[in-house]
C-alpha cells in the first residue's frame, strides 16, 4: 500500500488540475521513494513513465521509442533517430489533452545525451510553454539534480513550476509499516532504517526484532549487509575516501580536524568531501540551536542505516561472514541499543513538536528546533539542551529521556538552569519522557503552568 507523501502528492494534484504546463523537479537520495511517488501520481491517468539507463545516447532512444510504442503513444516499430523528434510528438500530443511525461534516474539520460537539458529547455521555452504537458524529471543524483536541472547556470534555471527534494519518512510515517512491533521496537526499527521507504518494506512483521536486524543486516546474504558500499559506489567516485571519512565521524570524531586528522587529510579537502557527504544525507554539520553558523559546529552520521552500519556490522564483517550474526547480536547489538536509539528518540521528539505545531497547540511559533551546547561562563563547564527553540525573547526548552526509570524533579531542575544562560522573558519547558515521571515532577508540572510532561505513549497517541 501507498504510504506517506500526502503533501507532495496533494501538490502534484493541483498543478495536474491547472491544466496548464507544468514542469516538475524530483529528487532525493536511493531509495526514498521517488518511483512509488510518481508511478501512484500517473495511476489511472494518460501518463509516460520512461526510466533512464546508465547506457548510450543510442540505446535510452531505442528504449523509449519501444516504450512509447509500447503505451499506445506511437505505433508499433516506431524508431526515433533522436531526442529532438522525441520531444517534439510530446509538444503534439498534449496540444489539448493533458498527458504526464516522466523521465526518471534523468542524470543518466543527460550523462549520454550531452545536449538533453538544452533541448528541452528550447521545448519548454517554445511549444511545450502553450501545451498540456506535466513534464517530471527526476533522479538519485542530488548534486546533479541541484546544480545541473535547478542551478543558476543550468539552461533550464527558472523553468520548472514545483521542486520536490524527498526527504525520508518521520517516525510517525514509519510506524505505518511496522504495526506488528511495540512503540519502544517501532522506534529502535525507524532508528535502524532511517525512515528510509524501501528500507522500512523490508520489515517482515511476523518476526522479532532481533530476527528484522539479523535477517538484514548480520549474514553476508541480507539485503543490507552491503547496502552502503553499494551507494557510495553508486554515488561517488572515490568510495574508499568517503568511507574512510564515515569511518572516523563513527569512531567519535565530531569536529573537522579531529576528521581530518583521523583520515590522513588536510583541513580543506576534509571539509570538501564532508560536504558531498552531507549534500547526500549521509552526515550532518550541526550547529547550536539559536546561534549563527561559524567553527563552533560538530559532525555526525545523520543517515540512520549508515549509522547503524557503522556502529555495528563494519567493525564486525568478519564475525558476519563467518556466521555469528546472531552471536553479535545478543553480545554487541542488544545490550547497546538503547543508547543507539537515544539520539534518534530527540529527533522523534522534534518531530512530534513540529507536527503538534501544526495544530496550534505550542506556546510560540517555532521557526527553528535544534540541540545546543557550549560552555557555562559560570562555571567554565561544558552544558547540554536536547531541545531548544528561541523566538523574539521567548524560550522553548526540552528534555529528551530515552532510559527504562522515570524523570524526576532533578531533571526539570537541571534544564531551568541552563535556560538562564539565555536573557529571555519568557521560558517554557517540556520533559519527554520513554518511561514516565515521578510523582514530584507530575506535582511540579500541576503548579507550573510553563512545564508540560509528554510521555512515549502520549507522542504515540499522535495522528499522522
Amino acid at each position: 500500500m501507498f504510504k506517506g507523501r500526502k503533501e507532495e502528492l496533494e501538490k502534484l494534484e493541483s498543478m495536474h488540475n491547472s491544466g496548464s504546463f507544468e514542469f516538475a523537479v524530483i529528487y532525493g537520495r536511493r531509495r526514498v521513494g521517488k518511483t512509488t511517488l510518481i508511478r501512484k501520481f500517473c495511476e489511472g491517468r494518460r501518463a509516460f513513465y520512461f526510466v533512464a539507463r546508465e547506457s548510450s545516447a543510442s540505446e535510452n532512444l531505442k528504449l523509449v521509442s519501444r516504450e512509447l510504442a509500447s503505451c499506445g503513444l506511437t505505433s508499433e516499430g516506431t524508431v526515433f533517430e533522436n531526442w529532438d523528434s522525441v520531444l517534439r510528438l510530446l509538444a503534439q500530443l498534449s496540444q489539448k489533452e493533458r498527458l504526464i511525461v516522466a523521465i526518471d534516474e534523468f542524470p543518466y539520460l543527460a550523462a549520454a545525451e550531452s545536449g538533453i537539458t538544452s533541448a528541452i529547455q528550447a521545448y519548454t521555452d517554445g511549444s511545450f510553454k502553450n501545451s498540456k504537458l506535466f513534464l517530471i524529471l527526476s533522479g538519485s543524483s542530488m548534486s546533479f539534480m541541484e546544480n545541473q536541472i535547478l542551478g543558476h547556470k543550468s539552461p533550464l534555471y527558472g523553468r520548472r513550476t514545483a521542486q520536490f527534494k524527498l526527504q525520508p519518512f518521520d517516525y510517525f510515517v514509519s510506524r505505518e509499516f511496522l504495526p506488528g512491533f511495540s512503540p519502544e521496537e517501532q522506534l529502535t526499527l525507524y532508528a535502524v532504517t532511517g525512515g528510509i521507504p524501501e528500507y522500512l518494506s523490508k520489515i517482515d512483521n511476523t518476526i522479532s526484532l532481533k530476527e528484522n536486524i539479523a535477517r538484514l543486516f548480520l549474514t553476508d546474504s541480507g539485503v543490507m549487509f552491503e547496502e552502503p558500499a553499494n551507494l557510495l559506489k553508486q554515488e561517488l567516485r572515490e568510495p574508499a575516501v568517503y568511507n574512510s571519512l564515515i569511518t572516523a565521524i563513527a569512531g567519535g570524531a565530531s569536529k573537522l580536524n579531529e576528521t581530518a586528522s583521523k583520515t590522513g587529510m588536510d583541513t580543506n579537502k576534509a571539509a570538501k568531501y564532508l560536504g558531498v557527504l552531507m549534500s547526500l544525507g549521509i552526515v550532518k554539520r550541526e550547529y547550536p540551536a539559536g546561534e549563527i553558523r561559524g567553527k563552533k559546529s560538530l559532525y555526525s552520521i545523520d543517515d540512520g542505516m549508515f549509522r547503524f552500519y557503522y556502529r555495528y556490522v563494519f567493525t564486525n564483517i568478519s564475525a558476519i561472514t563467518s556466521g555469528s550474526g546472531g552471536l553479535l547480536y545478543d553480545a554487541e547489538i542488544k545490550n547497546t541499543l538503547p543508547e543507539f536509539c537515544a539520539p534518534v528518540f530527540e529527533k522523534v521528539c522534534a518531530e512530534y513538536l513540529l507536527r503538534l505545531q501544526k495544530t496550534g497547540k505550542l506556546p510560540f511559533f517555532i521557526g527553528s528546533l535544534g540541540r545546543w551546547w557550549g560552555a557555562n561562563p559560570n562555571t567554565k563547564k561544558p552544558e547540554e539542551i536536547d531541545l531548544m527553540a528561541i523566538s523574539h525573547k521567548k524560550g522553548l526548552f526540552c528534555e529528551c529521556k530515552w532510559r527504562s526509570t522515570p524523570a524526576d524533579l532533578a531533571v526539570f531542575e537541571t534544564l531551568t538552569a541552563r535556560s538562564k544562560l539565555f536573557d529571555l522573558d519568557e521560558r517554557h519547558f517540556i520533559i519527554f519522557s520513554k518511561s514516565g515521571f515521578d510523582k514530584k515532577l507530575k506535582a511540579k508540572a500541576s503548579a507550573l503552568p510553563q512545564l508540560s510532561l509528554i510521555s512515549f505513549d502520549e507522542i504515540n497517541k499522535l495522528r499522522t
